[in-house]
């Protein structure tokens, strides 16, 4: 009876080695569609943030009166000076009033006009604006093929 076994055991193993050492053949692989599409879909944000700094400047001065029922005394030609400035390697030239002359009612208790103004050198206007740009892209793709 054991050499019974052992000969099924050993008939057994011969049938799985001559199993494992039979030539395997390759089977072509042909795809089983004829045709077939695909989408593709992009969505991009752009974010730009940009500032915007004008900056007027008055490189002189104005000067002005007018009036009635006054009088001056002195130069009527105000005198002025100069000054000079480098800001980051820039350098502007000012001019101002140094010097006005004095202005008097002709009449005291009388009837007058008088207006004087002065607007000297310097930063006039600045504008500042911000804005934030946002750009949205969207992009939708389908590709069509067959065989």
């Amino acid at each position: 009876m054991n050499r019974l076994k052992e000969a099924i055991c050993l008939g057994g193993f011969l049938g799985i080695l001559h199993g494992l050492l039979q030539p395997v053949g390759a089977v072509p692989v042909v795809p089983n569609f004829t045709q077939g599409s695909m989408t593709s879909h992009t969505e991009t944000t752009q974010k730009i943030t940009e500032t915007i700094n004008s900056m007027d400047y008055n490189t002189g001065y104005q000067y002005s009166v007018t009036g009635s029922g006054i009088s001056a005394s002195g130069n009527l030609s105000p005198g002025t000076n100069t000054s000079t400035s480098t800001i980051e390697g820039v350098t502007s030239t000012w001019t101002g009033l140094s010097s006005k002359p004095n202005f008097t009612q002709t009449t005291p208790g009388a009837a007058f006009q008088f207006t004087e103004t002065y607007q000297g050198p310097g930063l006039s206007n600045q504008t500042i604006i911000q804005r934030t740009t946002e750009i949205q892209s969207v992009t939708d793709t389908t590709s069509i093929f067959s065989q």
